[in-house]
């Protein structure tokens, strides 16, 4: 019979609390704090995101109905909904953030032998952003139109493991592509960006840094074609070109040579043309970056979906954030623990067994190996299967 933790506990155990404390220290968070400290906040709103739970009432009122057990969980206080509605509000959610940051480090670690789908050693990331919908009248901080209010995550992830590296919140009226200001350059990595983010200038400063880039063109691109190179078009390659570009201002922001690859999708029955500043991959090898951009797609999907990330515990900017990040932190633990674990099973279905056994006293690998589980499929196709890691 097992004696040990119960399986809340046993997640909670793969957090590295002393660098959680460092970040608490780092925004004075516990400062004049008696009681329900930055970890007990932590823990109730992990508990919320692994549980689905969708109000701090909710929270609250689950918790108290295991009250003997709250301390082998870790809680050191007594949990309140007025209490916990305090700490959203007045806890600096930089605290969550930073933590957050180094969950994703240790993920990358994890995950960096991870296959990509295709021949390519370099580290590839795929930018991207979601916007959240917000009440205007309840989130005034979050401008987005004259009468709604949203905000955007920006997300640039790591598609080895599809681990996020960097993540900013904004409000909705930020444009995906001042992000790329924000973005310090890794020499010889890929991003992989959607048209969106067509800004020579600021792809010219990745071409500087010595960093590539694999972007949709846009239609009305002007260009002057300096050689064709031969394809084969049996693959879906259309065309592989070099080319310079002719326009006033993008030959200027863009003085140098470009790769113009033209692409025939079968899948989706469309063509696709891109622009890259790496002339030694082969053109399919292109294409095959830029498909996998996808999952970034499907990452937002995910969250949305499995993360508390839509209704909020708060209005404020700060609970908001705070919400945000540690719901991110919470994805990254589950992958950590999946990880090492070696666990066979997706993200998902990893998620749906945890969220439902928090207060089981049974050890994770003895819970997920159960032929149930081991076997466990979907009935329906439309959900998603992206972190089947």
């Amino acid at each position: 019979m097992y004696n040990g933790k119960i399986i809340f506990s046993q997640l909670i155990s793969y957090l590295p609390k002393y660098e959680f404390n460092k970040c608490v220290m780092r925004y004075r968070g516990n400062h004049k704090i008696k009681s329900f400290s930055c970890w007990d906040q932590f823990l109730c709103i992990a508990f919320a995101q692994i549980t689905y739970r969708e109000s701090l009432r909710e929270i609250v009122t689950c918790l108290r109905a295991f009250e003997n057990k709250l301390y082998h969980m870790g809680f050191r206080s007594r949990i309140s909904r007025s209490t916990l509605a305090d700490a959203n509000e007045n806890r600096d959610w930089r605290i969550y953030a930073d933590f957050a940051q180094v969950l994703i480090d240790q993920a990358r670690k994890l995950y960096h032998n991870e296959d990509l789908g295709y021949e390519l050693n370099n580290t590839v990331y795929a930018l991207d952003s979601t916007t959240i919908d917000l009440c205007l009248s309840l989130f005034p901080w979050a401008k987005f139109r004259k009468r709604k209010g949203a905000i955007k995550l920006h997300t640039l992830m790591d598609l080895r493991g599809y681990i996020p590296s960097f993540i900013r919140i904004t409000d909705g009226r930020v444009h995906d592509v001042n992000i790329l200001d924000d973005l310090i350059p890794e020499s010889g990595s890929f991003y992989i960006l959607d048209r969106g983010y067509t800004d020579f200038s600021r792809l010219y400063v990745l071409d500087q840094c010595s960093s590539f880039f694999v972007i949709r063109a846009k239609s009305n691109l002007d260009f002057k074609r300096l050689y064709s190179h031969p394809v084969d078009r049996t693959t879906g390659i259309i065309c592989d070109q070099t080319i310079l570009l002719s326009g006033m201002n993008s030959s200027n922001d863009y003085p140098d040579k470009l790769r113009r690859i033209r692409y025939y999708d079968k899948e989706q029955n469309k063509r696709l043309t891109f622009l890259t500043n790496n002339f030694i991959l082969p053109a399919m090898i292109i294409a095959q970056i830029y498909k996998s951009r996808w999952q970034i797609e499907l990452f937002f999907k995910w969250i949305k979906q499995h993360l508390r990330i839509k209704s909020f515990f708060g209005t404020s900017e700060n609970a908001v954030k705070t919400q945000i990040w540690i719901a991110i932190s919470i994805y990254v633990l589950m992958a950590i623990v999946k990880k090492q674990l070696k666990i066979n099973l997706s993200l998902y279905t990893f998620l749906q067994i945890m969220s439902i056994s928090v207060f089981e006293k049974v050890h994770i690998l003895q819970l997920v190996t159960e032929n149930l589980y081991k076997n466990f499929n979907h009935d329906s196709y439309n959900q998603l299967e992206l972190f089947d890691l």
